[in-house]
């Protein structure tokens, strides 16, 4: 007999990508609140896919657990996260402002458990920020860690309208930020002007390299494309005339 799991997705962030839990028994919807265990301790999250039963030698390897569905000690908890989240990025923008850091504050976030406080910035240099860490832990009395994103992530995160005039695609239909190259603009015919490929990041936009996949070993040589059409068209021109020949017969009787 084999053995089945129970897997889910779920988000941490609405533009985050998804990671996998097992739900065990628990009965579990598309965006119930869940407490889940990481690698980081417990986090809250939202179910972002319906449970998919797998065999056990299928499912993601180190697969954790779903501990509970959120309670309202849980949200309770999310919200004192948040407070703690605003104060922490008007004190750490203070901080950067006093030591004249050349770096741009994207986002703060603050672990469930507060255990914690992750800094997210955009630097177009090393910066040497210790000393902006050690105001950090003298405020707080809460691990701090520094972490340096890039363009991409930094969109994905403000987020914004593309110039197709919808959200762009790293914070809505994308799940994971892949690499995108001139050659897919290239197979879908795009003009290669930097202008007209960059999304608000200033890299190629996310948009070409979702749409890849529906290009990729479709393009057609001219020729054969011509010849195909000719051809299609000669067989309607046939069927035609034998739908015309067939009216005549009918006529006659």
């Amino acid at each position: 007999m084999k053995l089945l799991v129970n897997i889910i997705g779920v988000k941490f962030k609405k533009e985050g990508r998804i990671y996998h839990f097992s739900a065990a028994d628990l009965m579990l919807h598309k965006n119930d609140q869940v407490i889940v265990d990481t690698d980081n301790g417990l986090a809250l999250g939202v179910v972002a896919t319906d449970v998919k039963r797998r065999e056990s030698s299928e499912a993601p390897p180190h697969l954790k657990k779903v501990v509970r569905k959120a309670t309202a000690d849980d949200l309770r908890i999310r919200e004192e996260n948040e407070k703690l989240e605003r104060e922490a990025w008007k004190f750490c923008q203070e901080r950067i402002h006093k030591r004249e850091l050349s770096m741009k504050l994207v986002d703060v976030d603050c672990f469930f458990e507060k255990n914690k406080i992750v800094f997210y910035f955009t630097a177009e240099n090393r910066v040497d920020f210790r000393e902006l860490v050690k105001d950090l832990v003298q405020k707080f009395k809460i691990r701090i860690e520094l972490k340096q994103i890039g363009a991409r992530q930094e969109t994905r995160i403000t987020k914004g309208i593309a110039v197709c005039g919808r959200m762009v695609c790293c914070a809505g239909i994308l799940q994971n930020l892949e690499r995108v190259t001139v050659r897919m603009a290239k197979e879908q015919s795009m003009s290669l002007n930097p202008e007209k490929i960059s999304g608000l990041c200033g890299r190629l936009m996310c948009c070409l390299a979702f749409e890849h996949e529906g290009y990729s070993g479709k393009k057609k040589c001219p020729k054969i494309a011509k010849a195909q059409k000719s051809k299609k068209e000669a067989s309607e021109e046939e069927r035609t005339l034998d739908l015309e020949k067939m009216d005549d017969r009918e006529n006659f009787q």
